[in-house]
């Protein structure tokens, strides 16, 4: 049975469906506060959700890359944290080999960087950006990110290197940062 009751899409986003009882429905605008909260943007239709579903997850891998790089590290110099991971009595802990503590800071760097992207990009979903836009900053945040990783811990490259690739994802981020609090606190 075909329903008399429009639904979002046919509103074009802009209305809210509140339950009055079972069986009947009354539409209404939403408040600016409820705008954000169409759950047709979170779900696989959206061409902006999975585009940050699909680079958040690359970053995630790419976060576990960066850790399984540093374990890779700590073998290859005998660099051990710990007296129990040390694999001969001739072994001592160490705690400054620079090869390994250059990759550790990378690592934190990502954690400190990737994170924050992972919250701020799930709500910028929720502002129905536009697409372009959307998926070009999602693209930004991650590519550069990952040259981050290449440039700082595993191919060392002279700055600005660096700095630009952890200024793109950071822009991006702050970018994504600002938009949802003009959208949804004013």
């Amino acid at each position: 049975m075909k329903s008399i009751y429009p639904t979002f899409k046919q509103l074009g986003y802009r209305r809210k469906c509140f339950e009055t009882d079972y069986n009947r429905f009354q539409y209404r605008s939403a408040p600016a506060s409820l705008k954000m909260l169409n759950p047709e943007l979170i779900s696989l239709e959206n061409q902006v959700f999975r585009c940050y579903l699909g680079w958040s997850a690359i970053l995630v891998l790419k976060i576990f890359a960066t850790g399984i790089y540093t374990g890779l590290m700590r073998f290859i110099t005998a660099t051990f944290a710990n007296q129990e991971d040390l694999m001969s009595p001739k072994l001592k802990v160490k705690f400054d080999d620079p090869n390994v503590e250059r990759v550790r800071r990378a690592h934190r760097n990502d954690l400190e960087n990737i994170l924050p992207f992972f919250a701020i990009g799930l709500l910028y979903v929720l502002t129905n950006p536009a697409a372009f836009l959307a998926i070009n900053l999602f693209r930004a945040v991650g590519i550069a990110r990952i040259v981050h990783t290449i440039v700082y811990a595993v191919v060392v490259v002279p700055q600005p290197s660096r700095a630009l690739a952890f200024f793109v994802a950071l822009g991006a981020t702050v970018y994504m940062a600002l938009q949802v609090i003009l959208s949804a606190a004013f």
